[in-house]
C-alpha cells in the first residue's frame, strides 16, 4: 500500500512509534491465551492421541465460553479511550471499574454452568468414547479459572484504553511461565494427567485476574474514583457490549462448526487440527496486536474529534498488518514440518498438521485485513455493524464448511480443505464486509 496520504514523513514516523509502542506490548498479552493452549498441547500430547484429541474438544469449548465475553475487553477499551481522548481520566477509570465488576459476576455464573454441562457439551461435539473422559476432565478442572479469565479481559481492556499495554504484557509473561511449570508439575509430578493441565491453567488465570484488577483499582483510588460497583455503569457496559457479543457468537459458531467437522474426519485428524488451531490462534492474536493499537488510537482520536488522525491510524495499521501477516505466514508455511513433532509422535497426525500449516501460512496476510479493521471499528464503537457483519459472514461460511463435511476425505487432505474453507472463505468474507464499512464515514462518531 502507498504511504498514508496527507501525512508527512516525520508525522508518519511518529505515528509508527505510537502504534508500535502499543502493539508490541499488546502482542505479549494477546498471545498469552493461545500460548497456554500451545503449552497444554505440548504437555498433553505426550500422554497420547486420545488425550490430545480430548484437549481439542475441551479447549475449544473453554475458549468459546470465554470468547463469548470478549466484549468485556473490546467495549471497555473503546469507551475508556474515548473518555481519555476527551480529557476525562476519572470517567475513563470509572468505566474500567464497572467493566471489571461485570466480568466478575459473569465469570462466577459461567463457571458454575460450565462444570454442570461439561459432559453433554463434549458429547454433542461428537467426541468418541476414548476421547470423551479426557475432554470432560480437562474442562471441569479448568472451569474455576473462568472468573479470572473474564476479569483479565476487562482489566486489560481498561488498561489498553488508558494506552497502557505494557502492564498486561508483564502479567502475561509471568503467567505463561507459571502455567508451564504448573502444568508439567501437576501432569507428571503429581500424575494428574490431563486434569492437571487444566487445573494449572485455571490457577494461573485466577492469579492474573487478581493482579490486573488490583492495578486498575489502585489507579482509580489515586484519582478519587469510588470502588463500589455502580449498577447504571455496569448496565451501560452490558448494553454497549451486546452487539459485540452477537459478533463473537457468530465467530465462535464458525469455529465450533470447524471443530465438529474435524471431529467427523477422525481422531487423528482432530488431533492434527488441535495443533494447527493452536498455531493459528497464536499467530492470529499476534496480528490482533495491531488491532488493539488501532482500537486505542481510533477511540482516542474520535474522542478528541481528530478525523485526520483516525484515518492515518487506520491506513498505517493496515500496512503494518499485511506486512506482518506475510512475514509470519512464510515462517509458518516453511517451519510446519519441523514444528509438528514437538506436539506428537504420531506420523499421521504430524503429516496432516504440517500440510494444513502451509495452508494457513499462505492465507495469513488476508487475515490481517479483517483483524485490524475489527479493531478500528470497535474503537469507534461500531458494534451494531460488526454484529450484522458477523451474521452475514457466518451464513456465507455454512455452505463452505458443509461441502467439507459432505465430500472431504479423512486425513491430511480433508483437514487441508477444512482450513481452506475457514482461513480463506470465512476470514475472506470478514475482510470484504469490514473493508467496505471502513471506506465510508458512518462509523466516525466524534466526541466522548
Amino acid at each position: 500500500m502507498d504511504d498514508t496520504p496527507g501525512v508527512h514523513a516525520d508525522e508518519r514516523r511518529a505515528l509508527d512509534r505510537r502504534i508500535l509502542s502499543l502493539a508490541v506490548p499488546a502482542l505479549g498479552a494477546l498471545v498469552a491465551e493461545p500460548l497456554f493452549v500451545l503449552i497444554d498441547s505440548a504437555v498433553v500430547g505426550r500422554l497420547g492421541t486420545a488425550e490430545l484429541a480430548g484437549l481439542t474438544i475441551a479447549s475449544t469449548v473453554l475458549v468459546t465460553i470465554v470468547s463469548i465475553f470478549v466484549f468485556l475487553a473490546y467495549a471497555t477499551t473503546g469507551a475508556v479511550a474515548r473518555r481519555l481522548g476527551a480529557g476525562d481520566t476519572r470517567g475513563a477509570l470509572a468505566v474500567g471499574l464497572d467493566g471489571i465488576w461485570l466480568a466478575l459476576g459473569l465469570g462466577v455464573l459461567t463457571c458454575a454452568v460450565a462444570i454442570g454441562v461439561a459432559e453433554p457439551i463434549v458429547t454433542a461435539l461428537g467426541a468418541s468414547a476414548d476421547v470423551t473422559p479426557h475432554a470432560v476432565a480437562y474442562l471441569r478442572a479448568s472451569a474455576p479459572g473462568i472468573p479470572g479469565m473474564l476479569v483479565v479481559l476487562a482489566a486489560t481492556g481498561a488498561l489498553r484504553g488508558l494506552q497502557d499495554t505494557r502492564t498486561p504484557l508483564v502479567v502475561a509473561v509471568v503467567g505463561a511461565v507459571v502455567n508451564t511449570i504448573g502444568s508439567i508439575t501437576l501432569v507428571y509430578g503429581f500424575n494428574m494427567g490431563i486434569a492437571g493441565s487444566g487445573l494449572a491453567t485455571a490457577l494461573t488465570q485466577i492469579g492474573m485476574g487478581v493482579v490486573l484488577a488490583a492495578i486498575v483499582l489502585r489507579g482509580a483510588r489515586a484519582r478519587g474514583v469510588g470502588l463500589r460497583p455502580h449498577p447504571a455503569g455496569i448496565m451501560a457496559n452490558a448494553r454497549a457490549g451486546t452487539p459485540l457479543l452477537i459478533r463473537t457468537l457468530t465467530l465462535r459458531a464458525a469455529i465450533l462448526l470447524t471443530v465438529a467437522t474435524a471431529t467427523k474426519l477422525g481422531d487423528a485428524t482432530l488431533a492434527a487440527h488441535q495443533i494447527v488451531n493452536a498455531v493459528w490462534g497464536l499467530t492470529a492474536f499476534a496480528l490482533d496486536a495491531l488491532a488493539i493499537a488501532a482500537q486505542a488510537l481510533v477511540g482516542h482520536g474520535l474522542g478528541a474529534r481528530d478525523v485526520r488522525q483516525v484515518r492515518a491510524v487506520t491506513r498505517r495499521c493496515l500496512q503494518w498488518g499485511m506486512g506482518a501477516g506475510a512475514v509470519i505466514g512464510i515462517a509458518i508455511a516453511g517451519l510446519g514440518w519441523f514444528v509438528t513433532p514437538l506436539f506428537t509422535s504420531d506420523p499421521q497426525v504430524q503429516r496432516a498438521a504440517a500440510i494444513s500449516l502451509v495452508v494457513i501460512g499462505l492465507l495469513l496476510p488476508l487475515a490481517a485485513w479483517p483483524f485490524v479493521l475489527d479493531g478500528v471499528l470497535m474503537g469507534a464503537g461500531d458494534g451494531r455493524f460488526l454484529a450484522w457483519a458477523g451474521v452475514i459472514t457466518l451464513v456465507a461460511y455454512l455452505p463452505m464448511v458443509g461441502a467439507v463435511w459432505l465430500w472431504a476425505p479423512d486425513g491430511a487432505a480433508g483437514l487441508a480443505w477444512l482450513w481452506v474453507a475457514f482461513a480463506g472463505g470465512f476470514i475472506g468474507a470478514r475482510a470484504i464486509t469490514t473493508g467496505l464499512r471502513a471506506r465510508g464515514t458512518a462509523w466516525m462518531v466524534l466526541g466522548a
